[in-house]
């Protein structure tokens, strides 16, 4: 039979996982204990590899890990290749002719690109080379490309060339690649310069759809773009894990994914 002790730090724990992460305060408010109450089971909990521990709180150590090293565009266009194929041509099914579509870098947006190349009476907006270059031959589709200095890695132009032109922009749907998302850090990239650049998109766009396969669930890269609340929805290849899926719902995301032939979507908990 579990002691008090444990059943107190079991439902500690449940909280932990079910939140992502919780702060001291929550944590004695939850369990009704006393500060060096939790302390002591937080304690034990971490030394039993179960959480981590930080500055007024904790996390739970099994909700988020890190992304591996960026790669190149090269080296990841062909990996989950159906799945992205997918996420596009879900994604294309929102857009509507006379959209003004911005597509940041990314294998996924990539996919999208070619996915809308069909369309008519649209226009592209990119801070991608390798995008911008894939729709140079799509006759329905006007292509603006925002200055900057090119990423190797992404093809993706950044700096202040860049940064000064998004100003004027007026976008009707952004689709934002990522390199991981977590609801603790949201939705993240490899790289400071093209958050920047992302986040002055989001501020010029009407609606933003974050797009990623589901190797990118619950994993965190260096630098957070915008929390999950700042979109509007995400377009993934499966259902998302029930902690990411609670996570996405509370922030009131429109929520699709694609398993095959098959189209699914979960509609916001709150507008």
């Amino acid at each position: 039979m579990s002691t008090k002790g444990e059943l107190r730090r079991e439902l500690l724990l449940e909280l932990i996982k079910r939140n992502g992460k919780m702060s001291l305060k929550e944590m004695i408010e939850a369990t009704g204990s006393s500060e060096a109450t939790v302390r002591r089971d937080l304690d034990m909990l971490e030394k039993a590899g179960l959480l981590i521990r930080t500055i007024g709180g904790a996390v739970y150590e099994g909700t988020v890990t890190q992304v591996s090293p960026e790669k190149s565009f090269a080296d990841k266009r062909l990996e989950f290749r159906r799945e992205k194929e997918r996420i596009a041509e879900i994604a294309a099914t929102l857009v509507k002719e006379g959209d003004v579509v911005c597509l940041t870098g990314g294998t996924t947006a990539y996919f999208i690109a070619r996915a809308l190349k069909r369309m008519q009476n649209i226009t592209v907006v990119t801070n991608a080379v390798n995008i911008a270059m894939e729709l140079a031959d799509a006759d329905g589709v006007q292509v603006v490309v925002i200055g900057g200095v090119m990423r190797q890695k992404s093809y993706e132009l950044i700096g202040p060339l860049a940064e000064s032109v998004v100003g004027s922009l007026n976008i009707s749907l952004m689709f934002l690649g990522v390199n991981g998302v977590s609801p603790q850090h949201g939705f993240t990239t490899h790289s400071e310069l093209e958050a920047r650049v992302a986040q002055l998109l989001i501020e010029r766009s009407s609606r933003v759809y974050a797009v990623f396969d589901h190797s990118k669930f619950m994993k965190s890269a260096l630098f957070t773009i915008v929390p999950l609340a700042r979109a509007d929805g995400v377009v993934t290849d499966e259902e998302p894990d029930p902690h990411l899926m609670r996570a996405c719902e509370e922030a009131g995301l429109d929520v699709r994914w694609a398993e095959e032939d098959d189209i699914f979507e979960r509609r916001p908990m709150r507008q």
